[in-house]
């Protein structure tokens, strides 16, 4: 099995964990920050916007069951990609949407698919993700990954991260790792 490597920031990483692991061909998903000056950024340092980092996942995926642009395609689906620097409540540079590609294919796919999406007329804005070739990513904490999984409860869980999760679950139905 070969697999490949996606890096994308589009708000809080613990919203996208939580939806982007539910896919079939995804085997890891780890929170993490990119993009940015700062060595070894830590999430005091990131959530500070001064770090010049965004939040990202790092997802690692078996192409062979999930392709690079259906990847994306769920991505776009779980984030709103026409806030400057924002998603909901969460503000500022650490939650821009951006996609960190990894070779030429990864590139000009996401560029594609941010134009047809565009063309889609799907939102109201336009498209403000930005495509970057992917930079040093840094994991984040231990208390940051698997936040939603150990996390449930938590009242930012249950309001942000859970309805990302579940819109995932409806729109990409028979792409689930438990799909019937």
């Amino acid at each position: 099995m070969r697999m490949e490597i996606a890096t994308l920031g589009g708000g809080c990483f613990w919203c996208l964990e939580a939806a982007l692991v539910q896919l079939a061909g995804v085997s890891s998903v780890i929170s993490g920050y990119a993009d940015g000056a700062l060595q070894n950024p830590d999430y005091r340092s990131v959530c500070s916007g001064n770090s010049g980092h965004a939040e990202v996942v790092q997802v690692r995926f078996d192409p062979a069951v999930i392709d690079y642009r259906t990847l994306l395609e769920a991505f776009f689906a779980i984030h709103d990609p026409t806030t400057l620097n924002r998603q909901g409540n969460d503000i500022g540079t650490q939650y821009r949407s951006v996609i960190l590609t990894h070779d030429a294919t990864q590139n000009q796919t996401a560029r594609t698919v941010i134009a047809e999406l565009g063309q889609a007329g799907i939102w109201s804005a336009p498209i403000v993700t930005t495509v970057v070739p992917a930079s040093t990513f840094w994991p984040a904490e231990d208390e940051h990954q698997n936040y939603f999984a150990n996390n449930s409860n938590q009242p930012y869980c249950q309001l942000v991260v859970a309805p990302k999760a579940a819109k995932l679950r409806k729109a990409f139905a028979t792409r689930l790792k438990h799909a019937t």
